[in-house]
């Protein structure tokens, strides 16, 4: 099954959020980087931009056929890539709700690409990846799960550190 990963990686996700307040969410460690919220929008964006991009070229005649990439080494954080602008996460304070909306959304879309697609044609078609170059369509389905078991890891040592924090030095960006 295409999605049976990508399933189980969000189900942990949206567990590893639900432990989490509203500030909790949308603080940063004091120590920097991204908070939780931050993290888990730029998985919606990525999915949604993944989707749109997905349609797109299944109406573009001259897309490319290409052989599988090796895409399972995108869930390593040791692979870098530059965040593309249209997945940078804003500062913009979200409660938790609304964040699995988006994520509901996101998801959603994808399976109705995927669902109204035949194999073949997510097989014949490709778009550029930044890293891997073009990836046939039919694999960025599994490489949304990828990423988003890449930004788990990441997801989870920011809400350690949010509750290390304990409230007293985490930032909101409310």
């Amino acid at each position: 099954m295409v999605f049976g990963e990508n399933i189980k990686v969000r189900k942990r996700i949206l567990q590893l959020i639900d432990s989490l307040t509203d500030d909790e969410f949308n603080g940063t460690p004091s120590c920097g980087g991204w908070s939780p919220k931050q993290i888990v929008e730029h998985l919606a964006l990525m999915e949604c931009r993944v989707a749109t991009d997905i349609a797109k070229e299944l109406k573009n005649p001259d897309s490319i056929r290409v052989f599988k990439k090796p895409i399972s080494v995108s869930a390593s954080p040791l692979l870098k890539s530059d965040l593309l602008e249209f997945t940078r996460p804003s500062d913009r304070y979200l409660s938790i709700s609304e964040i699995k909306e988006q994520l509901h959304e996101s998801r959603n879309f994808l399976l109705d690409i995927y669902e109204s697609s035949t194999v073949e044609e997510l097989r014949a078609k490709s778009f550029k990846h930044p890293v891997f170059g073009n990836v046939p369509l039919i694999q960025w389905f599994r490489l949304v799960g990828f990423h988003e078991r890449r930004h788990l890891k990441q997801l989870k040592r920011a809400v350690e550190l949010i509750k290390m924090d304990s409230g007293k030095f985490y930032q909101s960006t409310k």
